[in-house]
């Protein structure tokens, strides 16, 4: 069995990804927040790229934007820089 870490820095692609699909959807931070059962805060810091969200808060922020987590992870891949 391999251990896997989490990634010491967050991921700017899902930041850009929620904050897309958040604005697409007319949704201001303190409604997906409290939709999603989180702090204001807490996915402001998300949103921001400076948290890295356990899975449980991805599903629980994907169900909030009424997104499944396939959909989710394609607009992540879409703000993938291919650099990285």
């Amino acid at each position: 069995m391999s251990n896997v870490s989490a990634p010491a820095t967050p991921d700017a692609a899902l930041a850009l990804a929620l904050l897309s699909l958040r604005r697409e959807r007319h949704q201001t931070q303190e409604d997906l927040a409290h939709a999603a059962g989180l702090t204001v805060t807490a996915y402001a810091r998300i949103e921001r790229g400076s948290a890295n969200p356990t899975w449980t808060t991805v599903r629980r922020i994907a169900n909030a934007l009424e997104v499944t987590i396939g959909e989710l992870g394609h607009a992540v891949e879409r703000h993938i820089d291919p650099t990285d």
